[in-house]
């Protein structure tokens, strides 16, 4: 028996799974928990010395003032270039080489580092990551806490691994795939394609589930409750797309599917929205029968992205049924 596979080409195929971008997302994680944040008894409306307490913008901009002050006093002078001159009271840079570095006056960032409330651009921001030597995730928190969308970020390109197509094969005769949070087919086992039929055949930009439902497909006419399907589809999907919505990739299956579907462009415009979940489907399969399946997410990811969805038998007729699907293709 072997397993059918099909990766996306590149990371435009399988987007990014920074979806509200992922620097939005974790800024109202941010302020939530600045909100719910217990007050002492003694001080439940103001501090220890009677002023206001902080707001959710405040508690961020001190997090980020001590986070600049924790990165610049890692990088010696040498690091990024800088002769050592004098004697230094604190370690690491002094804030005006970071300045210079950053090509910012020095009074704006020592503001920037004081957590003052100034307007800062994400073209500033990329220069202050990139002088204080940011890795991937350290760029992202420095956006997050600065309240910007990072405009260059790091897109995940998530790949289906040997023990992710290892798992696929062994869940045969039962269908599954791996979909994105775009409905992007990454990965599936040869069962699967006895439901959405030859994917190999489609060009890659129509290896897309949503796509298939709303269009003449193999897919759309073996799902018996299509079009209650699609509901649910198309609300996941605005949900999904609220973190995607400058992305190309999101933009052009959007205008895509608004211009080949009345139908699309019909529930695009109720702004239904709905999270992921688990389900049942019903396929009429030629050559098999009817095939009565539970589907299950299981989540590769922290963030609610790429996923496997397994096809199990909902009773025993299915079960038999099952057998009778695709081992090899």
């Amino acid at each position: 028996m072997r397993s059918t596979w099909q990766q996306a080409d590149d990371c435009r195929m399988l987007g990014s799974m920074s979806l509200m971008t992922p620097a939005a997302q974790a800024r109202r994680a941010v302020d939530a928990q600045a909100r719910t944040a217990p007050a002492p008894a003694a001080q439940a409306r103001t501090g220890s010395a009677g002023q206001p307490r902080a707001t959710p913008g405040e508690a961020r901009r001190h997090e980020l003032a001590a986070f600049l002050r924790s990165r610049r006093e890692r990088i010696a002078p040498e690091q990024v270039g800088l002769p050592m001159t004098g004697r230094r009271r604190t370690p690491g840079l002094r804030r005006e080489e970071v300045a210079q570095l950053a090509a910012v006056g020095v009074t704006w960032y020592t503001w920037l580092e004081q957590g003052r409330d100034i307007q800062v651009s994400a073209q500033v921001l990329d220069s202050v990551a990139r002088a204080l030597l940011l890795d991937p995730s350290e760029r992202a928190h420095l956006f997050t806490l600065a309240g910007a969308d990072d405009p260059a970020p790091v897109l995940e390109c998530p790949s289906v691994t040997p023990s992710v197509r290892l798992l696929l094969e062994q869940l045969a005769p039962y269908p599954a795939v791996v979909v994105n949070s775009r409905y992007d087919v990454l990965a599936y086992n040869a069962p699967y394609t006895g439901i959405v039929g030859d994917l190999a055949a489609l060009a890659p930009e129509d290896r897309n589930l949503m796509w298939m439902a709303f269009t003449p497909s193999y897919f759309r006419e073996v799902l018996i409750d299509y079009r209650t399907e699609r509901l649910g589809m198309v609300a996941r999907f605005r949900a999904a797309m609220a973190e995607h919505s400058s992305e190309p990739a999101w933009k052009a299956l959007l205008a895509r599917a608004l211009k080949a579907s009345p139908d699309f462009a019909e529930l695009w415009q109720r702004h239904d929205v709905m999270r992921p979940g688990n389900g049942i489907k019903r396929f009429q399969v030629p050559g098999v029968g009817l095939l009565s399946c539970e589907y299950t997410n299981f989540w590769l990811s922290p963030r609610l992205g790429t996923r496997m969805v397994t096809y199990t038998p909902l009773d025993e007729q299915t079960r038999a049924l099952m057998d009778r699907l695709p081992t090899d293709s």
